[in-house]
């Protein structure tokens, strides 16, 4: 087989993907515009041959770099970043190379809000009431309809960025008066906490892993008030999340792929679809699920994918939060005090790219423990002030 790992480097854990694809017999085939002496050298080692872009926004170099991996290697089996950002790009290539995975075709249902809004419902969904709007009248009547505040953001779209919290027709003024030039989304507010369905998905769309999440404090809001983060995973699955990710696997016809579906529990414990994302979580995610299930993630999606093996046995043995801190607030607890007190809990703890940081925090911490509360006990130790 071989297999393209797109932008291998970035985040800098996912180098475990091309590991894991060389371990399970793959050829595997790096494509970056990072030149390739910064590579780390566990990339290196697994990859059999790095070719070099200029600008991985430059289609037509893409297009020379897999044409020239295909004329040496032969028919390219798959390719993948695992980051949502190249997730048009990939299908792009797929389409034009014939790969299997997801292809244009596929996109509009996995990449537009209101277009997975539809998927929803036809799942048999509750979803917040949402709209693509472009004059300021028609905004009105939507809010009319709904009630301030509302929420605008991208239709097409990578996590929070571009998205806004509209509180009063004062706001809705000054969008219309200063419009983006790309498509936005307008929907009620919702109040409550997210929920994540997460996992792994076979060849043939059979849940392999799965997980959850609990994020106290969504992403829109981190990235615009600038605060920090953590988000816990959980030992056990409420079974109306479960139900609903499921709906959601066979809404989107999801094949070989991880997944992220995120929800808000309401007040009054009702769930409320909120998007999908086709691929990990993100950041450390995988590896919280590694230290959650004592597995090893990468590899199981290697051997499924490589070699088909859908032979995996687990638990969820511990809750794992993953607890980010900004370099701009002064916090009590240096790592060094830390760690004195709680290594026993924290496999895990460094830096964070910057690319990361404005809404994951410039320094993260992995915690585990089978009790929750002891996981929120270190949480709000790390996240102590002076």
């Amino acid at each position: 087989m071989n297999y393209i790992h797109f932008s291998p480097y970035f985040p800098p854990n996912y180098i475990h993907f091309s590991k894991a694809l060389k371990e399970a017999g793959a050829t595997v085939l790096g494509i970056g515009d990072s030149p390739y002496e910064p590579l780390s050298q566990n990339l290196k080692d697994s990859l059999t041959e790095y070719y070099k872009v200029d600008d991985l926004h430059n289609y037509d170099q893409l297009l020379r770099g897999l044409g020239y991996f295909t004329h040496k290697y032969g028919k390219i089996d798959g390719i993948d970043s695992h980051n949502e950002y190249w997730l048009e790009t990939e299908a792009q290539l797929r389409t034009d190379f014939n790969i299997k995975g997801i292809k244009n075709e596929n996109l509009a249902m996995i990449k537009k809000k209101s277009e997975m809004k539809k998927a929803f419902v036809s799942a048999g969904l509750a979803v917040a009431r949402g709209k693509v709007l472009f004059n300021l009248e028609d905004a009105r009547q939507f809010a009319k309809e709904t009630g301030f505040p509302l929420v605008a953001k991208p239709d097409s779209g990578v996590g929070a960025s571009g998205t806004f919290k509209i509180e009063c027709d004062d706001d809705l003024v000054r969008f219309f008066d200063h419009l983006p030039s790309v498509d936005y989304i307008f929907e009620e507010f919702i109040e409550g906490t997210i929920y994540s369905f997460d996992g792994l998905v076979d060849q043939n769309g059979n849940l392999l892993y799965y997980n959850a999440m609990r994020n106290e404090k969504g992403v829109m809001e981190t990235v615009n008030d600038d605060t920090h983060i953590y988000i816990v995973t959980l030992r056990d699955i409420p079974g109306d999340l479960e139900e609903a990710g499921k709906k959601v696997i066979e809404a989107f016809g999801l094949r070989a792929r991880f997944f992220h579906f995120e929800f808000f529990r309401q007040a009054d414990g009702k769930l409320v679809a909120l998007e999908v994302n086709m691929r990990p979580p993100g950041g450390f995610t995988t590896d919280m699920w590694n230290f959650a299930s004592n597995i090893d993630i990468y590899k199981v999606w290697a051997e499924m994918v490589v070699n088909n093996r859908t032979d995996l046995h687990y638990t969820r043995q511990n809750h794992v939060c993953f607890v980010g801190r900004k370099l701009k607030n002064s916090y009590r607890y240096s790592t060094e005090q830390i760690m004195a007190r709680y290594a026993d809990f924290i496999p895990y703890h460094d830096k964070l790219d910057k690319a990361l940081s404005r809404a994951m925090g410039d320094y993260c911490y992995l915690v585990r423990a089978e009790e929750e509360s002891k996981v929120m006990e270190i949480q709000q130790f790390i996240h102590q002030f002076q």
